[in-house]
């Protein structure tokens, strides 16, 4: 991508997008075409068609999506996968009848099955049922890179989808229902610490584990890949399987490479908050998967390591939410 190549970055206003939209700026892009809902419904094929037509974008990162945790899931799977499949849809096949250059699609480590054998790897795509919590969500994500593997089979397009693990950092959604689970934990412990509780109740046991990665991180990643050579690009978007016979889908992990169980994460955000409260975790509610590392072996084979450790990802996130949520 050239200093002022005409990018469009849908969903610039979400974690993943603004991730990025700071990444592209900070290396000198002057020509992002961004939107907001109210100014475009990327849902809506026509006015999307009639956006890409008319400001011709070469590169795309699709950052667009209907996100939330395991209860906003559970509780609106219509919407997960209505408002996913409409967007995603709409911008890929816009995207082509434009002649886009690039696209990424960014989707989430929930499209692997719910017991994949650990870590996950690219291939493990499709190879077992889904956590049922999230399937709404992770059946439509697994459609974009289905229509992204058709469309450059079909037209040659460029297309590449990315999954990053569980993200966090500046720009999260701190809802106290509908957030996930860095999030949510920041705020729960921050109330927590304001009111003075004794104890803060965390769901499930604790025990599952889960690896998480700083969203300014994951944008890093994104660009990255969006910048490779041609040569190294094309070879991570996959191959035609009724010609190669190899399962091979334009797929890309994105993640740290290790993982923590949920009640180390407890912990982690207690010290970051200061909470001097105890920690009880309540068996009734749902663990989901009982693991989610990504293999990132591709990635990092690509020349591209996530770098924010941590702990101290949780401080920069936990700094925004006091500075901007906080009452």
């Amino acid at each position: 991508m050239q200093s002022d190549s005409r990018i469009h970055v849908a969903g610039h206003r979400g974690l993943v997008g603004s991730a990025i939209v700071r990444r592209l700026q900070a290396a000198g892009h002057t020509n992002l075409l961004l939107r907001t809902h109210a100014e475009l419904d990327l849902g809506d094929a026509r006015a999307t068609r009639e956006f890409y037509e008319r400001e011709r974008p070469e590169y795309v990162f699709l950052a667009a999506a209907k996100v939330g945790g395991i209860v906003a899931n559970n509780r609106y799977p219509a919407e997960f996968i209505h408002d996913n499949l409409a967007i995603q849809t709409s911008v890929i096949d816009a995207a082509w009848r434009a002649g886009v250059r690039r696209l990424l699609f960014l989707g989430s480590s929930c499209i692997y099955p719910k017991l994949a054998p650990q870590p996950m790897k690219e291939r493990d795509l499709l190879t077992g049922p889904l956590e049922p919590t999230n399937r709404p969500y992770a059946l439509a994500k697994i459609a974009g890179i289905e229509m992204c593997w058709s469309y450059n089979r079909q037209y040659g397009t460029q297309y590449l989808a990315a999954m990053p693990t569980n993200l966090y950092g500046p720009g999260d959604n701190y809802h106290p229902t509908n957030s996930h689970v860095i999030p949510a934990l920041l705020r729960k412990f921050h109330e927590a610490k304001l009111r003075g509780d004794a104890a803060v109740t965390v769901w499930g046991s604790g025990a599952p584990r889960r690896e998480f990665l700083y969203s300014d991180d994951m944008a890093d990643a994104c660009v990255f890949l969006m910048n490779l050579p041609e040569e190294r690009w094309g070879a991570l978007l996959g191959s035609d399987e009724s010609v190669s016979g190899r399962f091979e889908p334009p797929l890309v992990n994105i993640g740290v490479g290790s993982d923590v169980t949920i009640a180390e994460l407890a912990a982690a955000v207690q010290r970051v908050v200061g909470y001097e409260g105890r920690i009880e975790y309540d068996r009734s509610k749902p663990d989901g998967t009982p693991r989610k590392l990504m293999d990132v072996g591709l990635l990092n084979g690509a020349g591209w390591r996530a770098s924010t450790q941590l702990e101290d990802g949780l401080r920069v996130a936990y700094a925004e939410f006091a500075a901007k949520h906080a009452a």
